[in-house]
């Protein structure tokens, strides 16, 4: 089985996929939207992507483009700690407070937001795909004295030296990831959680006062309880919304179904997005 992963090599992404599958054929991919395309194509059985993060909210590529282009079922779900440190070349690792550049993904930078006010005053950022293609571009130009924040498999991977550990501006920094594929999978299996979580993706009916109110009722009646509900455009024009709905139970065979049928009577489009189990990883 092979496992498609947001790279490159050293990402948070590829950490969560080593500790839920250790021992199975990785391969890294530049961009989510490559990373769910080999699904589609067949290239890897399963793609592993960020979601969310406690501090930053959620991934908006990963939603967007799982919603609206790459339809893929979500059969898992690794929620990850999130460890942020920064990190330069060897060669200027005894100049680290003069850096000229700051690289990382946009999520780590605002993640590291008072650390780099305080400490970073006028140093600008450049935004990266990845924290590793970050971290990779800083080992590849000793030269101009840059810096990358990233996790410590990326400063192992590329050989660079962390200067100053846990820069996040919270203890409490999770990532979400989703495990995605076409075919059926038993993630639960693999990571031994019980816990379930079912995802769905309503539309609401056009200009009708309280539809919202309606679509919550459904569930609240059946005692059915909501972890997250996140609303993201439709990209037809503004005001036009749809909601992401996690639900905190497995797919059943009366109440969810119920809700969803619920939902249809009262003109809301509902999509399946998945009934999976929900693993965190611990990191020693």
């Amino acid at each position: 089985m092979k496992i498609g992963y947001l790279g490159p090599k050293a990402t948070f992404t590829e950490l969560a996929v080593t500790k839920v599958f250790p021992g199975l054929e990785l391969e890294p991919f530049r961009t989510i939207p490559e990373c769910m395309d080999a699904v589609v194509e067949k290239k890897v059985a399963l793609a592993v992507a960020p979601i969310e993060n406690a501090l930053e909210g959620s991934v908006n590529i990963t939603l967007d483009y799982l919603t609206q282009v790459a339809q893929i079922p979500i059969v898992g779900e690794i929620t990850l700690p999130i460890k942020q440190h920064l990190m330069v070349h060897p060669a200027n690792a005894d100049k680290w407070e003069n850096v000229s550049k700051i690289y990382s993904h946009s999520h780590a930078i605002a993640q590291c937001h008072k650390f780099l006010h305080n400490q970073f005053k006028g140093v600008p950022f450049e935004y990266i795909s990845s924290t590793a293609a970050a971290a990779k571009l800083v080992m590849d130009e000793p030269e101009h004295n840059t810096a990358a924040i990233a996790n410590e498999l990326a400063a192992k991977e590329y050989g660079l030296s962390i200067v100053q550990r846990n820069i996040h501006d919270f203890d409490y920094n999770h990532t979400r990831f989703v495990v995605l594929s076409e075919d059926e999978f038993d993630f639960q299996a693999i990571c031994g959680s019980s816990h379930y979580k079912t995802t769905l993706m309503v539309t609401l009916p056009s200009d009708r006062a309280g539809a919202l109110h309606q679509v919550l009722s459904a569930f609240a009646w059946r005692k059915i309880n909501l972890s997250k509900i996140e609303s993201r455009p439709m990209k037809t024009g503004i005001g036009n919304y749809f909601f992401i709905i996690d639900l905190e139970m497995k797919l059943d065979e009366v109440l969810i179904p119920g809700a969803m049928a619920e939902l249809e009577a009262l003109g809301c489009g509902v999509t399946l997005m998945g009934s999976y189990p929900s693993t965190l990883v611990e990191l020693k």
